[in-house]
């Protein structure tokens, strides 16, 4: 059974007298271990399904289930327990708390969850150590570059052994020598830690480093085969 299971997927939105379908009657499965990217103009709904995926937001129509629960069932108490042990977000800004050390940014997912103090401290020193940044584990996110404070995000989304990672554009923000190795270290913790991705890019060579790509465009999805670069 897939991981991630979409069945006839549709999602409105109203903007003045127009109707905004950016997601309609769409199927996908995502299966674990796999690397999705999804490609696709802007504004053509790609956050949407992010979204959608991460119980932020409701469809209009059709069920979404992850590793078996049914997100469209529950309640939003629920989706925000369901959301703290199954799910991490990477941002295109980092989203850290500036008056928060590195550690500090990425132990805060794991204050929702039932740890002892040094189960919490073993995850946050693993998920650092796994991004290459236990030596700035006291630094505060203006005492880093924009490439560290997105490793921080990363490891604030992996801390809490997620079941699957969702990044909306994650090297969008960032020079072309910081894009490369968030790059690898995505691709790196795909392979490595068997960890299964969403990723939302415009940037055809950011897509390459994904097992499978998608691009959505006007509510559908068009799957790109592997040979295509």
């Amino acid at each position: 059974m897939a991981l991630v299971q979409l069945n006839g997927v549709s999602k409105r939105f109203r903007k003045g007298e127009e109707t905004i379908i950016p997601l309609d009657d769409v199927t996908l499965d995502i299966h674990e271990g796999e690397f999705v990217s999804l490609m696709g103009p802007s504004g053509t709904g790609k956050s949407t399904l992010l979204n959608l995926v991460s119980g932020i937001d409701r469809p209009d129509a059709g069920t979404i289930k992850v590793d078996g629960t049914e997100l469209t069932s529950l309640s939003r108490g629920r989706l925000a327990d369901w959301r703290a042990a199954n799910l991490g977000y990477i941002f295109q800004t980092h989203n850290l708390i500036p008056v928060l050390t590195a550690y500090e940014n990425v132990e805060l997912p794991t204050l929702l969850l039932k740890l002892s103090s040094a189960k919490r401290r073993q995850r946050v020193e693993l998920a650092l150590e796994a991004v290459g940044l236990n030596d700035r584990a006291d630094h505060y996110p203006r005492q880093l570059s924009g490439g560290q404070e997105q490793r921080v995000g990363i490891a604030r989304a992996i801390v809490a052994h997620p079941r699957i990672v969702v990044a909306d554009e994650p090297t969008g923000s960032l020079d072309a020598e910081s894009s490369e190795q968030i790059q690898e270290l995505l691709k790196r913790l795909n392979h490595e830690l068997n960890i299964t991705m969403l990723m939302v890019t415009h940037d055809q060579n950011v897509a390459s480093i994904s097992s499978r790509r998608l691009i959505l465009n006007r509510g559908k999805f068009t799957e790109v085969p592997s040979t295509v670069v």
